[in-house]
């Protein structure tokens, strides 16, 4: 190889990688002072706080739905065995895209209990689950016990409509009350004008 690069060179071996080591140093210093520097990409920054979980008390199934994380503004809710729990803190699974998806804003109880993703077993219904099925449920809402804060309970349609019929009920009788106990001065008045009348009249006599 040094005979080679002598005949093409004339230089020796040691003064040919002397001058090539200088020229790719040369050449790199040149490149560095014509191109810029890359942009420096900015830190990312950790995603807002879901905010505090706000207690909703009875909730029907179909209010539960609203809360599947297609409205950013609502929180992520779910549900286990009538209990409904604030799994917002874990968008990454329960939100639009994530693994668990199909659970946000359903009572997810049987699926869970079957390890299911099909649409079907998006129910409270326990029927039929087996001994080993509902293990495997009682192990999941202990970890959403642990994990999530519990901000309501399912009701049915017509447990919903009896509610607030009895408090459309007490807001009236309320209301009436109030309205007779407000007559009754007016009543007074009226009274002592009749006697103060009747007085009058026995007096003239």
């Amino acid at each position: 190889m040094a005979d080679t690069i002598h005949a093409y060179t004339g230089l020796s071996p040691a003064a040919f990688f002397t001058i090539l080591a200088l020229m790719l140093g040369a050449y790199r210093l040149v490149s560095s002072m014509f191109v810029s520097d890359a942009p420096e990409t900015p830190p990312m920054q950790p995603p807002p706080p879901p905010p505090e979980p706000v207690q909703l008390g009875d909730v029907t199934l179909d209010e539960l739905r609203v809360y599947d994380g297609c409205d950013p503004k609502k929180p992520l809710l779910m549900a286990i065995k009538g209990q409904i729990y604030d799994v917002s803190r874990s968008k990454m699974f329960y939100g639009p895209g994530g693994p668990y998806a199909l659970f946000a804003g359903r009572d997810a109880s049987r699926a869970l209990a079957l390890m299911s993703f099909d649409h079907n077993d998006l129910t409270g219904n326990l029927e039929g689950l087996s001994s080993a099925e509902l293990e495997v449920l009682q192990d999941w809402e202990y970890k959403f016990m642990e994990k999530y804060v519990k901000v309501g309970q399912l009701v049915s349609e017509k447990t919903r409509k009896n509610a607030d019929d009895n408090e459309c009920n007490e807001t009236t009788t309320t209301t009436t009350t109030t309205t007779e106990g407000n007559q009754d001065p007016e009543r007074h008045k009226e009274e002592e004008i009749k006697e103060k009348d009747t007085t009058a009249e026995t007096q003239v006599d």
